[in-house]
């Protein structure tokens, strides 16, 4: 590790070893990323959950050259104290990451910006590098990859013989996504390219490897049935880092006549669409260990023919196999699997509706002008009236320029109208703050309002959560500007903290959010300051469901 890049250490959960898996199954996620990456930037931790094990029975299922110690979690620095595993820490700084998508993802980017040849790592994030960037609190994808198909894993691995007869719902729910249309950037080139191909009765073409890619890949990572479609054609090129044959680039003019709506629709290659992506890593260990012991308990697959497609693929993408072999994977050669659509749609039938998409109710409508108009029409009028503690306002003249929020990249009138706001939410944290008391700026953004607490309350600890890198770094850059020493930083959703506090802020966390941290003061039954969003933009989710 080169002298001027700022060690990281990597922060693993472990409660025990499964076969040739370590649980929970988050952390045997990270270290086949790891492993696929081959990426050694990490210190790398592992936090026995339960008593005490010895390094032996850990360590000999890890990647051969990567470095694991072990060490209980009192000796954690304390804002990882915080947050639930894994998470990585910047050591001698004050900025953690906690969760298994952000963790994931901070792992890729930095084995790119380390060595940017790795292109094709970076592709892991997909398409404007949003994969499993949403959180999972919004996202039905996002959970489903992070939280629901480990668990269930997990469960139905340590669940009695009796109790795992039947496949997993959100296994079923995975099974459903990969049997429906995939819809892409640029999607339209691809489909009308699918259309030539069927009107032509042509195989897809198969990426003809070139003799640098030839020499990179070893024998067994080239796959040994070509591509029998249009999208493996086009997922398969784009591993290759190649183009598509001319062949299929060129369409006729009939092709580039035909509608929109009339064109083929494009089927699953890999869990996200067409492309790989760091999801098909994430669910590869999980479904790995379903199926591993599935095959043991003598159980057919024959209700998962998608997935079990989708594992076979996997498989053929290069480097898949070598960083399997690292972790003492013993990846399945599984038949090739056909179902009848009738036994199809019976199977995905049984799908809770819970697991399905939240259906957006017509009746409801958030957002300000509909709300207005309700209480106008129910005889309620809104009416402004001065402040009524006009000595609630800071000097803000007298502050560096480092604690304005027009720092933090916002226009002048806006930045105004935020200082106003400011001058509120201090007023009322100062009247129920006490020394030593730890404050929590829940979605944080840009750092607004908890920096401005960390430099009028010296006496106070700060801990800002927000989920955008990008926010959270520019808050960092501001604390570092101002050399304030009582304020932390944890890029999570707000699940992923768990530690106690006596105050937590919120400044317009957007729609759902709001409610989701009064909740978790309530649960950690401290004090709070909150103004909702601006915009009273809500929706259905899963923690949540209006009207309430």
């Amino acid at each position: 590790m080169k002298d001027n890049v700022a060690e990281e250490h990597l922060y693993l959960a472990f409660s025990h070893q499964y076969r040739d898996s370590i649980f929970p199954l988050h952390t045997s996620i990270s270290l086949f990323l790891l492993s696929y990456c081959d990426c050694k930037l990490f210190k790398v931790f592992l936090v026995p959950t339960g008593e005490d094990v010895g390094d032996q029975c850990v360590t000999k299922n890890l990647a051969g050259d990567l470095e694991v110690q072990l060490i209980s979690r009192c000796q954690l620095p304390v804002v990882v104290q915080s947050c639930s595993l894994p998470a990585v820490f910047v050591k001698d700084d004050k900025f953690c990451r906690a969760g298994l998508s952000v963790v994931l993802r901070h792992i890729i980017q930095k084995t790119f910006e380390a060595d940017p040849s790795k292109k094709d790592v970076l592709e892991l994030l997909g398409f404007k590098k949003t994969c499993l960037k949403a959180c999972a609190e919004v996202s039905q994808w996002t959970r489903l990859c992070e939280i629901s198909i480990p668990l269930a894993v997990e469960r139905f691995l340590t669940a009695s013989p009796e109790h795992c007869q039947t496949i997993p719902p959100d296994i079923l729910l995975f099974e459903r996504k990969l049997g429906e249309p995939v819809r892409v950037h640029n999607d339209d080139k691809i489909r009308r390219q699918k259309l030539q191909q069927q009107k032509a009765g042509a195989k897809a073409a198969v990426p003809v490897l070139g003799e640098e890619a030839t020499e990179e890949l070893k024998p067994e990572e080239v796959h040994e049935h070509p591509p029998s479609s249009l999208e493996l054609s086009v997922a398969f090129s784009k591993l290759l880092a190649q183009e598509a044959p001319d062949a299929i680039n060129r369409e006729a003019p009939h092709i580039r006549r035909t509608k929109t709506s009339d064109l083929p629709l494009l089927d699953h290659v890999f869990a996200e669409g067409l492309y790989f992506t760091v999801a098909d890593l994430v669910l590869l260990p999980c479904i790995h260990q379903f199926l591993v012991s599935s095959k043991k308990q003598g159980k057919s697959l024959v209700d998962l023919p998608l997935i079990s497609s989708w594992y076979r693929r996997v498989q053929e993408v290069p480097g898949v196999k070598k960083a399997a072999g690292k972790c003492n994977m013993e990846l399945l050669q599984l038949p090739e699997l056909m179902s009848p659509p009738e036994e199809r749609l019976q199977d995905s039938a049984s799908v809770p509706d819970e697991l399905e998409e939240d259906n957006e109710d017509s009746h409801f409508m958030g957002g300000p002008r509909p709300t207005m108009t309700k209480l106008m029409e129910n005889g309620i009028e809104a009416k402004f009236s001065p402040h009524p503690c006009p000595d609630w306002t800071l000097d803000w003249t007298s502050l560096p320029s480092a604690v304005s929020p027009g720092e933090g990249k916002m226009s002048r009138d806006r930045a105004l109208r935020k200082q106003q706001q400011l001058n509120n939410l201090v007023a009322a944290v100062t009247k129920l703050a006490k020394p030593g008391d730890l404050i929590v700026d829940f979605c944080s953004g840009g750092g607004h309002v908890g920096i401005v607490l960390a430099y009028m309350m010296p006496s106070c600890q700060v801990v800002l959560i927000e989920n955008k890198e990008l926010s959270l770094i520019r808050a960092k850059d501001r604390s570092d500007e101002l050399g304030l020493n009582n304020i932390w930083f944890i890029q999570a959703n707000l699940d992923y903290f768990n530690g106690t506090f006596n105050i937590g802020v919120a400044l317009h966390a957007c729609g759902v959010a709001t409610d989701m941290v009064i909740e978790h003061c309530l649960r950690a039954r401290a004090a709070f300051v909150i103004s909702p969003c601006c915009y009273g933009f809500i929706q259905n989710t899963v923690k949540f469901k209006y009207p309430r």
